[in-house]
This record gives C-alpha cells, sequence and structure tokens, in this order.
C-alpha cells in the first residue's frame, strides 16, 4: 500500500460526509472536524453558532494507488449541491460551507482542474461556489459526533437527509464501494 493522502473537504453536515467516504473503496479513514476558522479547538456549538469561521468537514485518509485525488473530488461533487453558498438543504451558515482545503499544490491543481470539468460539461445551471483554499488545522469533532450515521440510523436527521444522499452514492458509485 501507498503512503496514504489526506484530503479535508466541507460539504454541508459533516455526519452526510463521513457517511459517503466511509463507504468508498480506498478511504482508510474518516474523522468528522471542523477546518477553516481561526478559533483553536472550537466546539460543535461554537461552530454552529458561526463564530469562528470553521466549516464542518470530514479529513480523509486515502490510498492514492487505489483511489486518486480526481475520483475523491468526483464523489464529493455528486454527494452535495456546490452551487450553494453557505448551505446545503437546510443546513444554513458558512458551517455548511462547500470547501476544498487543499494540502499541497498537487490538490489545489486537481481542485481547479475538476472545478474546470464539471463547468464546462455543463453538470450544473448555477456557478459553482466551492471555496479552494489551503489547508491550515484541523480539529476532530467530539466523539459523539465520529462515526454518527453508523451508529444512529433511525436518528431523524440521518433518516431523512444523510440515508437519502448515502443511498444515492451507493446507486451511482456501486463499482467504487467497499
Amino acid at each position: 500500500m501507498a503512503e496514504l493522502e489526506t484530503a479535508t473537504l466541507g460539504a454541508g453536515c459533516f455526519w452526510c460526509v463521513e457517511a459517503v467516504f466511509d463507504d468508498l473503496k480506498g478511504v482508510e479513514d474518516v474523522v468528522s472536524g471542523y477546518s477553516g476558522g481561526h478559533k483553536d479547538n472550537p466546539t460543535y456549538e461554537e461552530v454552529c453558532s458561526e463564530s469562528t469561521g470553521h466549516a464542518e468537514v470530514a479529513q480523509i485518509k486515502f490510498d492514492p494507488e487505489e483511489l486518486s485525488f480526481h475520483d475523491l473530488l468526483e464523489v464529493f461533487f455528486t454527494v452535495h449541491d456546490p452551487t450553494q453558498l453557505n448551505r446545503q438543504g437546510n443546513d444554513i451558515g458558512t458551517s455548511y460551507r462547500s470547501a476544498i482545503f487543499y494540502h499541497n499544490e498537487e490538490q489545489r491543481r486537481i481542485a481547479e482542474q475538476v472545478i474546470a470539468e464539471i463547468t464546462a460539461a455543463g453538470l450544473y445551471d448555477k456557478p459553482i461556489v466551492t471555496e479552494v483554499t489551503p489547508f491550515e488545522k484541523f480539529w476532530p469533532a467530539e466523539n459523539y459526533h465520529q462515526e454518527y450515521f453508523a451508529n444512529n440510523p433511525s436518528q431523524p436527521y440521518c433518516a431523512a437527509i444523510v440515508a437519502p444522499k448515502v443511498a444515492k452514492f451507493r446507486q451511482k458509485f456501486t463499482s467504487r464501494l467497499k
């Protein structure tokens, strides 16, 4: 196995993002957390208050020999709406923004390339507003947020919001499931 790479992605509620990427072949670990803000070691309540500048993100460790960053971003852009500024569905605020926190120049280049490809293909009626910004720090979310969907599939938000996103992902990417 190659040395694992890290991707840090925001696509709305981190429960959704984690649940999708947990099922993707080539992904070794997914941790829900916070990135992109100015407050050290923020709490969930602080991030939700919009006072920290952080986004809810998933930090993904993946094997680049099994899953390229380009392919990872293909999934990312399929499982959320990158044209919604600071929201995903009913989750509203900068903490739910669409964001790619790149870890190196290659990731930045690939992110910009994928956005250009999607734009050229006309996959969305509105412009992509995904933030592409350098990764600085990642703060893991509280333990109860980790593997939230796997541990709480009947919770109302999970049943209504997360489960349909996971089902859509599994249907579209059947060949890429673990």
